[in-house]
Formats: structure tokens, sequence, C-alpha cells
């Protein structure tokens, strides 16, 4: 099936998300589009999936236009899409889940189940998926309700399937396994479309890539293009996809986790015994899929979680029952993983934002009331020091860009007299010219002494920033390792293999 979009307009308010975007998919290929974030690839994906009405344009399938009023028309067309976040019920069976909204029935109405399990069984022997009919979805990994999902859209005998960021969940062997997928599906005549800010992946799996940029397609660009060229094309401008650094100067500072357990109100461990630490100049990184207790580890550094066992020291001081404030004061910089929610307050001001937690202390505040010369020009400063593209520093923080609402969170906290730093996901849904900008400064926290904690699902940006890494699965660490060990090894410890075991593999396979 040939797919076409011309002319695609897609106009929110002043916005203009998609203008006037054509794109060609011709019948088994993989289409990659990349863009900035917010550059409009997804807009434009809602659009063909019939989520979105255009403004403009027209969609094409072999030559004939067609329009979609919901998502039904685009899979009646031929159309699948597995969204970024699973669309799955957790206590459904594989079966079930496949079967839901288009459920096959028998006389009377009657659900069929055992034909929805033919189905799965039959796709999973036809691509390899291995997956049984009546396992439960929240019994399954993440990579295999993956396949889910694809089974899912290949069921209603999707011709196109749009894979949107396919691979943000997955261990590298688990990406492995669906680039394999996707070949499969090519061979076999299924056309993909491809939503990835993974360069790397373009480079290893499209026949053809469009680039878009502010809603417009600026070029296209072939497979063969190296990643700074693609990076490059992204946004316009030359960019450094390295991250430049020396080797560690350790100072006499240390931030140390001893044995730390992390439990529900009802007992149920998070956090289970870590220990591990970080020297004064260098950078340790926590990689793992997301979910395996690096979110509530990092709470808990914070003091927004009370330990259940364990012990925490800064400096050779126990800050374990300190509050989140008297961390923050003793010189804790924290820049979470859910900026909006948990970062920032949407209606405050940006020059407020710059300040949350030492509006009360001087030069902020004279007694109880506030400087606001000195907290404008702090923010000026900070504006400037941080490149944070705003109109006015007065203006809500609600309205700047995911990449410059994170340079401002950034530029809050380490404006701080620091004695660590601590950054969750610190380029999530950042484009690529925002995140040279904050792996350029994260490094220079720790060239000037800083113990500096990353917690990053990106192994990219863990192996670019690490000097060391811990591995993090179900709670528990599976390994500490230096920042050059291979990607093979990593994956196998996000995926629940003790160190130790890969050792042992390792040296066994080396006597046979």
């Amino acid at each position: 099936m040939k797919l076409e979009l011309r002319g695609i307009t897609k106009v929110f308010g002043p916005l203009v998300a998609n203008d006037h975007i054509d794109v060609v998919v011709e019948p088994g290929t993989i289409h990659a589009l990349l863009g900035e974030n917010g550059a409009g690839k997804s807009t434009l994906m809602n659009v063909l999936y019939g989520l979105y009405q255009p403004d403009g344009g027209q969609i094409l399938i072999d030559g004939q236009p067609v329009s979609f009023k919901g998502p039904g028309d685009a899979v009646a067309a031929g159309i699948g899409m597995v969204h970024q976040h699973f669309m799955l019920v957790p206590v459904f069976t594989v079966a079930e889940s496949v079967a839901l909204g288009y459920e096959p029935t028998k006389a009377g109405g009657v659900l069929d189940l055992p034909k929805a399990r033919k189905i799965v069984k039959d796709l999973s022997a036809r691509f390899g998926f291995d997956l049984d009919p009546d396992a439960l979805i929240k019994d399954l990994p993440v990579g295999a309700q993956q396949r889910v999902e694809i089974i899912k859209a290949l069921s209603r005998d999707a011709s196109v399937l749009i894979l949107d960021e396919p691979t943000a969940v997955l261990t590298p062997q688990e990406t492995d396994e669906l680039i394999e997928i996707m070949r499969q599906l090519r061979r076999q005549g299924t056309s993909i479309i491809l939503i990835t800010h993974k360069l790397r992946e373009v480079k290893a799996i499209a026949d053809e890539i469009t680039v878009i940029r502010r809603g417009k397609v600026v070029g296209k660009e072939h497979p063969s293009a190296s990643e700074t060229q693609l990076a490059s094309a992204m946004v316009g401008r030359p960019v450094d996809l390295n991250v430049h650094k020396q080797d560690p100067q350790y100072s006499d500072s240390l931030f140390e986790i001893k044995d730390v357990t992390v439990a529900t109100d009802t007992g149920h461990i998070l956090v289970d015994q870590v220990s591990f630490d970080v020297k004064g100049g260098e950078v340790v990184c926590i990689a793992g899929v997301q979910g395996n207790g690096q979110t509530e580890l990092t709470e808990a550094i914070l003091g927004a979680r009370t330990l259940a066992a364990g012990q925490m020291l800064l400096d050779g001081k126990d800050i374990s029952n300190q509050k989140p404030k008297e961390r923050l004061r003793s010189g804790l910089g924290f820049v979470p993983e859910d900026r909006s929610r948990d970062g920032m307050i949407a209606t405050f001001s940006i020059a407020e934002n710059m300040i949350l937690d030492q509006y009360d202390e001087a030069p902020f505040a004279k007694g109880i009331a506030l400087s606001k010369s000195v907290i404008n020009k702090n923010a000026e400063d900070l504006r400037d020091e941080f490149d944070v593209r705003v109109t006015s520093v007065h203006d809500p923080i609600s309205t700047l860009s995911g990449g410059n609402a994170q340079k401002a969170i950034l530029a809050r906290e380490m404006s701080k007299k620091l004695k660590l730093l601590v950054v969750s996901q610190p380029t999530r849904g950042l484009d690529v010219g925002s995140i040279e900008f904050v792996h350029s400064r994260i490094i220079a926290e720790r060239d000037s002494g800083i113990p500096v904690l990353v917690v990053s699902t990106e192994l990219d940006e863990v192996v670019a920033l690490a000097d060391r890494i811990v591995v993090m699965y179900h709670g528990r660490v599976m390994g500490i390792v230096p920042a050059d060990t291979p990607r093979d090894t990593l994956g196998l410890m996000m995926a629940g293999v003790p160190l130790e075991e890969i050792g042992n593999s390792a040296a066994e396979g080396k006597e046979n």
C-alpha cells in the first residue's frame, strides 16, 4: 500500500503545528520522521490516524483520497499505530488485549476467545514473537507488551504501521529484537513510519528519512548520513553530539548510600539494600529501564521518601533524617524527572521559579519582604548564562518550551553553592540542541569538584556522561561498572542478570 500525505496542515489557535507537510511512504519501506521536540511529528501522525482532523491537505492511499473521522476509519483503511505509552489493560490476557475493540464473536454475539487465541498464536509464529495468549499483560516484560501492541495492529490487517518512540522503554537487547521485527515486517510487505529521536536506530533501520522543523518539512536525508548531519538538519545549525570531558579529578567531597531500602506504606520493597558512592568530581549514572526503583531512590535522596533502612552520608554527615528543605539548604541540587509536576509551579513567573527554595533567604528577601529587583536581576543573569529563551522573566514559566523550562530549572539548581547535584532524566523530551547544552553544564559541575548523580533511561546518555555506571533492576543493584562497559553487558544487567553471573558466563565461554 502506498501512502501519501499532501500539504497536511494542522493549526491550534496561533500555532501552526503542521504547515503543508508532504510525505510519501512507499510499500514495504521503513520511513523515519526526524525532528526536535515539538516539531510536529506526533501531530502529523495523529492526523493520519484520525485522532485529529486536518485543517488543510489530503491523505491518499494508492492514489485515492481518503478521509478519517476517527481511528476506526484509519484502522479499516489498513493503518495501525503503536503509541509510545502502551494502550493495554494490565489485568487482561494477551488474547483479550488483542481482541479489545474488535472482539471476534460466535453466533448470538458471544465472545469467541479461542479465535482470539488463534490469532495471537498464528501471528506469534509468523514473526517469532513467542507470546502466550493466556499470559496476563501485567506479568509481561515491557518488550513483550510492545509485541502485543504490534500483534494487535497486525490482527487488524495493518499495511502501514506507525511506531511512536518505540524503543523509549526497551533494553538494548529488546531494541535489537524490535529492529529485527521491523525488518521482518518490511520483508513481508508492511510499511513502517518510525518516529524516534535516536539517530543510531534511524541509521540502522530506515530506508528514507524526512526531517521536520517547526512544523515544516525541511529536507530528506539518506540513512548513510552521519549522526551529526542528521542532528544538524533537525535543529538547523551545527551540533556536536559528543560529550567532551577529561579524566575525573576527584575531590574530598563524597556522597554515600549505605544499604538503603525504601518501601511503601504496606511494606512493598521499592529499593532493596542499595549501596554505592559518588566522589567529588565524578559523574555516577544510574542506568535501568524506567520503573526499577530509580525514581524512588532519588526521592529518598531528596527526603521526599522515608528510608525503611540504611543511611545516606554527605561529606561524612548523616542526612538520612533531614527534611527536603534542610537538604536543599545544605547544598543539594535536585532536578526531578517530571519537571512540570515536581520542578516548577506553572502559574509562577520564570523569575519566581528560579528562587523557589531560596525565596526567604538573602539576598532575595529582607525579613518578610521579597526583594523584587534582586529576584528579577537574578533571573536575567541566569537567563543569559543558561541561554533560556524567554520573552520576559515576568512571564509564567508555563509559557516556556520543554527545553527552556529544563534550562530554567537547571539554572536554579546549579546557581546554588552545591555539595551534591542529582539530575533525573536530564534531557527527556529535549531536542538535540538543548541536549548538547545540558550535557555540557553537567560536566562543568563535575569538573568543579561536585559529586554528580545522573539517572537516565537513555543508554547513550549514560555512557556519554558517566565515569561509573550503577545498573538497577527491580530495586536492586545488578552491578557497578566503568563507562566503557560493553552495551551488551549493560543490557543484560538492565534485564536482571547480575554482573558476577555475566562474568562467570564469559569465563566459561572462553574455557569452552
